[in-house]
Parts: structure tokens; C-alpha cells; sequence
């Protein structure tokens, strides 16, 4: 498979507008925090486009990249209009607890106004990916060369999915500095389908023509297999800094979710080094 920095960057947009929905239909997460991975995918997704123009692209797969960025952006003017509706579970957690600290003090609770303004649907966080899906099916044709279109569709979209997920973990670890209140069933869920997602991930990479070619010296990497080993220490470590992000979110203190956002700052890089130094070393 060609190494192509427009489908990447594609990729990386498709993933984490996707993984915003999983976090916002949950409906316990602030407005704020979809603002934030609105606003970096929607700068990645037009990135893409425009990448493909200065390297004369794919048409078709950066017209999507647009629309992607078109997608996501009504999504975030929708949210931004009903901003002042808040997020029903944000305000059901609240009254939770005013009340539990009402019941401590003896005080009565203060009354949590329900709101008649319709909140943001997060359905409209479903576009962008949906969108975003058919331009890397495309993408993945152009670039698969003389790999089976099965196989560089796998690859792409089990990309998209490892490199999206891991960043909106990371950005939903910060978000908790400005909503202390947050359950931490959010980033647990993120966490959990990070682990989930790696093995699809590793299976696409190893996958002949794979990695594997790669340890073995059919394929020189060009550093003496250096590269090779890089890979497999990139690989390891994604799982093993999620399995630590899922120990450190298991401690009830506050600093263990600040714990678990540095363990997925690593995870990050991880991610890129298993995903992006296989693509290299095996692009034609």
C-alpha cells in the first residue's frame, strides 16, 4: 500500500469524529468537550484535503475530506445554538449531588430547573463518520496498489478506528479538569474499546504482505531491522498503556484520572508508531 499523508490525516478525522458520538450519546459529557474534537477533527479533515491538492490527490476522497469537515462543522453549530439546553445527564448528575450533600448538611436540596429547550442531538455526530467511512473505502482503493482491496480497507479503517479512539481518550482526560464532576464511565468506555480495537489493528499489519516480512528480513526496512523492532515495541506498548490507564482508573482518587490522561498521551504516540511505521516500511 502506497503511504499517503491526505489518507492518513482522513483517517485520524474519520476515527475521532466517530468516537466524539460514542462519548456524546452518553449524554453526561459537557457541550464544551464536543466543541473541542469538533474543532481539532474538522482542522485535520480540511488538512487532508488540502494535503491532497499540494500532492495532487484523489479527487473524489478529497471532496469527502470536505464534506467531512462540512458534516462536523453543522454538527458544531447546531451544538453551539442549543448550547444553553446543557447536556440532560450533566444536570441529572448535579441534582445527584446537591442532593447526597443536602442529605449530609440536613438542608433541603436546591430545586434543578428541567429545561424545555431541545438539547443537541448527537446523531448529527453520525454524518461526519458516515461520510467520512465511504471517502476511506475510496481512499483505500487509490491506495492500495498491488495489496487486495480487502486487505488496505482493513488496514485504513482499523487505522482510523485505533488513531481516533486514543486521541479522544486523551482529550476526554483533560476535559475532567473542567468538568470535576464527570463520571469516569466515559474514558473507561473509551479505554476499554482501545483494547478492543488493537488486535484488528495488529491482524490488518501482520497480515501477509505484513509485518511479519518485515522480522523476518524478507522485506529490508532500511535500518538493519531496526524499524521491525521499533514496531513491535510500539505495538506491545499500546496494549500495555491501556491496561495501566484501566489500573489507574480503577483508583477512586480524583488524580487517577489525570494518571490515566499521561498514560494516553503515551498511548498516543504508541498508537502512531504500530499504525503509521508498518505503513511506511511496507509502501512500495
Amino acid at each position: 500500500m502506497r503511504f499517503d499523508i491526505p489518507t492518513i490525516l482522513l483517517q485520524w478525522s474519520v476515527g475521532g469524529l466517530l468516537f466524539l458520538w460514542v462519548t456524546t450519546r452518553r449524554r453526561e459529557v459537557g457541550v464544551g468537550y464536543g466543541w473541542l474534537v469538533r474543532g481539532v477533527f474538522i482542522t485535520i479533515a480540511i488538512g487532508s484535503a488540502l494535503a491532497g491538492r499540494a500532492v495532487a490527490g484523489h479527487g473524489v476522497r478529497d471532496t469527502l475530506a470536505y464534506a467531512v469537515a462540512g458534516a462536523a462543522a453543522l454538527a458544531l453549530g447546531v451544538s453551539i445554538a442549543r448550547r444553553k439546553a446543557g447536556v440532560s445527564g450533566q444536570r441529572i448528575a448535579a441534582a445527584q449531588r446537591s442532593e447526597r450533600v443536602a442529605a449530609m448538611t440536613h438542608q433541603n436540596a436546591p430545586q434543578t430547573l428541567a429545561t424545555t429547550r431541545p438539547e443537541f442531538d448527537p446523531r448529527l455526530d453520525l454524518i461526519a463518520p458516515v461520510i467520512g467511512g465511504v471517502a476511506l473505502i475510496v481512499a483505500a482503493y487509490d491506495a492500495a496498489g498491488t495489496a487486495p482491496l480487502l486487505l488496505a480497507v482493513w488496514r485504513i479503517a482499523a487505522g482510523a478506528l485505533l488513531l481516533g479512539c486514543v486521541t479522544d481518550a486523551m482529550l476526554l482526560g483533560h476535559w475532567y479538569l473542567v468538568q470535576p464532576g464527570l463520571g469516569r464511565a466515559p474514558i473507561i468506555q473509551l479505554n476499554k474499546l482501545l483494547a478492543l480495537i488493537w488486535p484488528f489493528v495488529l491482524v490488518g499489519l501482520l497480515w501477509p504482505v505484513g509485518m511479519v516480512s518485515v522480522l523476518n528480513g524478507t522485506i529490508d526496512d532500511g535500518y538493519q531491522g531496526m524499524l521491525g523492532w521499533f514496531w513491535i515495541g510500539c505495538t506491545i506498548g499500546t496494549l500495555a498503556l491501556s491496561y495501566v490507564t484501566h489500573l489507574a482508573l480503577k483508583e477512586r482518587y480524583y488524580s487517577a484520572v489525570m494518571a490515566a490522561t499521561g498514560f494516553l498521551y503515551l498511548a498516543i504516540v504508541t498508537a502512531f508508531g504500530m499504525d503509521l511505521v508498518a505503513r511506511a516500511v511496507l509502501a512500495p
